[in-house]
């Protein structure tokens, strides 16, 4: 009996790296601005930070637990290993692109010069600007009297100093500072007496400022060097039932600002003396993830590079378009009830979202209003919105997921904030969170109610939608509305199943679904019949639909995936998956959208999904798929993943022998977000 191949399954933090290897890409690509090609970089270390914090931190906890039955190919040694390997190539590779930037930044005039090279009148400059703006906020610790490895905050960057005398009368001692980078600004501008541009960052400032700091303990040299601990970000839940939700993950907050180090990275420059004082302080030995670096840590802070009026070096203007089926000044309600309408932000514009929710919170037939919330913008416009629905009397209620990582103290302030203003917020379902994105609109209409929903794929948040490629629909059609209606009472009852007509509810039926529509296309090519599948996802993990997919394709069912992020399975593999093809687009907007086509023996099928699919969307997430089922938002779904799945330009292939290679072809060069704003735009003439 012949034994099957075993079905290519790609760890997945492996493949997350490949992904930010094309966030890397783009800093590298010499065909972006210059300046966004720095952001790139920002973007690139910050993704690569939470990794450690997150993915990192719990392959060290899996380490820790003993007889654990880990296939050798994924056990979390090998894995961390490999991890690794990848870090230093793609940290060289940093380096070197960040090299590169800089000499470019010099032949357009901007220079970004250090301590050393500051002329009189930009050291007097400094001197007085960190006297009057960063002084008040550096608090050094003697590294003599560092308490404990807490004393030292995730997400910060430090300057080790090593303080002398130079007649040699004090005995050396060490200090370490906090820069002070939540309040001040990464980037100093500098007085200039030609037509350059000189910045200097906060570190080389800081250091230049020392003797301000130091000189009045007898010391008159100095030297500093950055370092960056990055922490296990995971949150250990407290079991006490006496704890409300609230007060659980406001405690597990407090402890991973006390999380176990997963990286430390320091100025490769660092005097010996100095780095084994820290380690020691800090617990950390030598055979921990540390790593000598560079100069400059925490390179976040360069998405927030100034511009300094240089528009050429930054990408040309794609301002918002306005919606073809939304007049100025016209109700929007009054808009839905006609017909489905689809939003692609940030093509198109968010204040239609802020317009709802605002005519709804002053529309005398509007009763009430409810509403998901993941991720809200700082200044929300759309919280403003809520609460001013709650002051006009709408019953409001919210469901705000406190577990959203890395935002849980900002929707903990927001949570309270609705709750003051007489909104019912609803936050906690024990081990799931709520990630669907869901509006429900109750007006009173002939003498009863008339309900209104949207449904995305995206966070409504006004900044995040500036950047993010996402959907989403406003419907009047009352069999998607009083699912939706459903899908709050299941939250409201801490997930007691529901029925639904048309949605697709997680973590109850979604996987299921799913793979019988896969199943249903496998006859289909059995039968020769036309079967494919279009899977448009941030994210493909989840094992047993890999291994669907897997099956489809060898049935013959084409299968196209547009997959940005990780990606477990490999396409076009001889034998295995010759009838499925892969790329992922990264680009100047981040690609989050999820829509799933399927064939459906001539009749497709159109979703869009809150959803990945990974086990944890379909298991431990509230999401929710919809169907699109107009006829021109179908055709306009289908442009959008045929100009796609045509990029050339911004397209990797997923899989093969090599990660990341360019997709190439055809006669005409196709950068499918500039071709579907485009046609959006022609949509409009």
């Amino acid at each position: 009996m012949a034994v099957k191949p075993k079905l290519p399954i790609v760890n997945r933090e492996i493949s997350w790296l490949h992904f930010n290897g094309r966030v890397l890409q783009e800093a590298a690509d010499r065909s972006n601005p210059l300046l966004e090609r720095l952001k790139f970089l920002g973007i690139f270390s910050n993704n690569r930070d939470e990794f450690f914090r997150v993915r990192v931190a719990t392959l060290n906890r899996m380490l820790k637990v003993k007889n654990l039955p880990y296939d050798t190919a994924v056990s979390p040694k090998k894995v961390l290993k490999e991890i690794f390997d990848i870090v230093q190539v793609q940290e060289k590779v940093f380096m070197s692109v960040y090299e590169e930037i800089v000499k470019e930044l010099r032949s357009h005039g901007i220079l970004i010069i250090n301590e050393t090279q500051l002329n009189e009148e930009q050291g007097q400059f400094a001197k007085k600007y960190f006297q009057e703006q960063v002084r008040v906020g550096l608090f050094p610790i003697m590294i003599s009297s560092l308490r404990e490895i807490s004393s030292l905050v995730d997400k910060s960057i430090y300057l080790a100093v090593k303080l002398g005398r130079s007649d040699r009368k004090l005995k050396d001692d060490y200090a370490i500072i906090e820069l002070p980078t939540r309040t001040v600004s990464r980037f100093l501008i500098l007085p200039s007496n030609d037509s350059n541009h000189y910045v200097i960052l906060l570190d080389d400032v800081v250091r230049y400022c020392l003797s301000e700091v130091f000189s009045i303990f007898g010391y008159d040299t100095y030297s500093a060097y950055t370092v960056k601990i990055t922490r296990d970000a995971e949150l250990d839940f407290d079991s006490d039932v006496s704890k409300s939700f609230l007060e659980v993950i406001s405690d597990s907050l407090k402890q991973r600002k006390r999380g176990i180090p997963v990286r430390f990275v320091f100025d490769k420059a660092v005097p010996d003396d100095l780095l084994k004082l820290l380690l020691k302080r800090l617990d950390i030995g030598r055979n921990d993830p540390i790593r000598g670096g560079g100069r400059y840590h925490n390179f976040k802070d360069f998405m927030s590079f100034p511009t300094l009026g240089h528009k050429e070096l930054q990408y040309s203007p794609m301002p918002p378009l306005r919606h073809k089926d939304f007049p100025e000044n016209r109700s929007v309600l009054s808009i839905v009830k006609q017909k489905d309408i689809l939003l692609n932000f940030p093509y198109q514009s968010f204040r239609y979202i802020i317009d709802l929710l605002r005519e709804a919170s002053i529309d005398p037939k509007v009763r009430s209003i409810k509403m998901t919330i993941y991720r809200a913008a700082k200044n929300s416009s759309v919280i403003n919105a809520l609460i001013n629905a709650a002051r006009n009397g709408k019953y409001v209620t919210v469901f705000m997921e406190l577990q959203a990582r890395f935002d849980e103290e900002a929707n903990i302030y927001w949570a309270q904030r609705l709750r003051e203003e007489g909104v019912k917020v609803i936050h906690g379902i024990p081990g799931f969170k709520v990630h669907s994105k869901l509006i429900l609109i109750r007006r009173k209409e002939s003498n009863k109610d008339f309900l209104y929903s949207l449904v995305g794929t995206g966070n409504f948040n006004e900044d995040t939608a500036k950047v993010y490629a996402d959907l989403s629909l406003l419907t009047a059609n009352q069999e998607i509305c009083h699912d939706v209606v459903n899908a709050f009472h299941m939250m409201e009852a801490s997930l007691k199943p529901y029925k639904f007509e048309k949605l697709i509810v997680a973590p109850f039926s979604m996987r299921n679904f799913f793979i019988k529509l896969l199943n249903k296309e496998i006859k289909n090519a059995r039968a020769g019949k036309d079967a494919w599948v279009i899977i448009k996802l941030n994210s493909l993990v989840d094992e047993a639909i890999v291994r669907k997919l897997y099956r489809a394709g060898a049935a013959g069912v084409k299968i196209k995936l547009i997959i940005r992020g990780i990606c477990v399975m490999v396409p076009e593999l001889e034998g295995m998956s010759e009838n499925i093809e892969g790329i992922s687009i990264v680009d100047r907007f981040l690609e989050h959208a999820r829509v799933l086509v399927f064939a459906n023996g001539g009749n497709p099928l159109y979703y869009i999904t809150s959803a990945d699919w990974m086990v944890r969307n379909f298991d431990n997430r509230v999401e929710v798929a919809c169907p699109v089922e107009d006829k021109e938002l179908k055709e306009e779904l289908k442009a959008m993943l045929d100009i796609e799945l045509a990029d050339n330009v911004k397209a990797r292939i997923i899989g093969g022998r090599e990660a990341n290679v360019y997709k190439i072809g055809g006669d005409v060069k196709v950068q499918s977000q500039l071709e579907f704003y485009n046609y959006l735009k022609g949509k409009l003439e």
